[in-house]
Parts: structure tokens; C-alpha cells; sequence
């Protein structure tokens, strides 16, 4: 039977991704609130599927049950994931117990949000993938998506060569304007400094 992958991210965020897991032969179930198509690999018919799920990220217990009755009970074997902060943990929960023992998983986040990489509870080997706000070849620059996919598949091989839990960062943070130094004008600034005077 083919391998299962999860991946919990936006409406088409991470559709190539979904596209190289298909070419692979895996079956990728894609939960989101709206349908996305994967868009075809040349002319060779994909080996796997994927599958659209209709989710809400407020809605985790839901999301959880309509994932388990699309998978069959079968264990899923890889899980990816891109979402907001203030849904990660309510759907990560949600969906463990549909995870193989031995699952790795992709987690991508915000640097905003960036942290020492946490040990997962349940021993899960994690590589967390943090995106910059700007390129990683020129600063001026915004973080693009061909760089975020690059990235998000390089940890996903890691994650099923079976690589320990670690941190990656795609780009940089915007870097912040030097502050100016005070410019002083007039004949003030041009008068030599002198230290003060003891009186008394």
C-alpha cells in the first residue's frame, strides 16, 4: 500500500510539495477550507494521488475525524505542516493519534515566532523550517515562494531519511535602518571640545 502524507497548510501554499509526494507515489490527504488543484508534473501520470479534504483550522476535532475516515484508519506516515500560530496547537493535537509511531514531521513557521527547537512529547523527530520576512540572496528583496518550497523540500527529504529533530531558516529577518548619528550645525560644532573647568 502506498505511503500517507498529511499536509496542513493554506489552499495552495505547499502544492508542489503535494505535486512531489504524488510523483512518488504517495498518497497525500490535503485538508483547507477551499479546494486547490495540484498542478501536473509534465506528461508522466503521477504513481500516487491526492486528496482534497474540506477543513476549518477552528473546527481541529472535526478536521481529525473527516482526516481518519478519508485515510480508512491507516496510520499516516509523514506530516507537514504551515500554519498560523494561533491554530497549530489545537489541530497538532487533534491529529497525533492519526500518525504512525514512527511518522517524522515538518513543521514551518514565522521567525517572529522562532524559539529553541522544542523535544516533542511523543519522541516525533520534527524539522522545524522558520521563514525570514526577506530573501536569503538579496535583503531587499521579500521571501518568495520558489525559496519557501525549496526549503520546505529539503527538510521533508531529511525528515524521511529519517534525520533527528533540527532547525532550518529559509531567508532573514528584515534588517532594521541604521539609526543616525546627531549631526551637530553651526559654530558650536565646529568649536573645539574642552574638558571643564574645576572652580571654586
Amino acid at each position: 500500500m502506498a505511503p500517507t502524507a498529511l499536509i496542513l497548510a493554506g489552499a495552495g501554499m505547499l502544492s508542489d510539495v503535494v505535486r512531489d509526494l504524488v510523483g512518488h507515489g504517495w498518497r497525500v490527504v490535503v485538508p483547507s477550507r477551499r479546494y486547490a488543484p495540484v498542478p501536473a508534473d509534465g506528461d508522466i501520470p503521477p504513481t500516487g494521488r491526492a486528496v482534497w479534504v474540506e477543513a476549518h483550522w477552528d473546527r481541529p476535532e472535526e478536521l481529525a475525524r473527516r482526516v481518519a475516515k478519508t485515510v480508512d484508519g491507516e496510520p499516516i506516515d509523514l506530516l507537514v505542516t504551515w500554519l498560523h500560530e494561533a491554530y497549530r496547537e489545537p489541530v497538532l493535537e487533534a491529529v497525533e493519534p492519526l500518525l504512525s509511531p514512527t511518522a517524522p514531521a515538518v513543521e514551518v513557521q514565522s521567525m517572529t515566532e522562532a524559539a529553541p527547537v522544542p523535544i516533542q512529547p511523543s519522541g516525533r523527530p520534527t524539522q522545524y523550517v522558520f521563514l525570514g520576512d526577506v530573501s536569503a540572496f538579496d535583503d531587499t528583496r521579500p521571501l518568495g515562494q520558489a525559496e519557501i518550497v525549496a526549503g520546505v523540500r529539503a527538510a521533508v527529504e531529511q525528515a524521511l531519511a529519517g534525520a533527528p529533530s533540527a532547525r532550518h531558516e529559509i531567508g532573514h529577518r528584515r534588517p532594521y535602518p541604521a539609526i543616525p548619528r546627531p549631526r551637530v550645525h553651526g559654530i558650536v560644532g565646529a568649536m573645539p571640545r574642552r574638558p571643564f573647568s574645576a572652580t571654586g
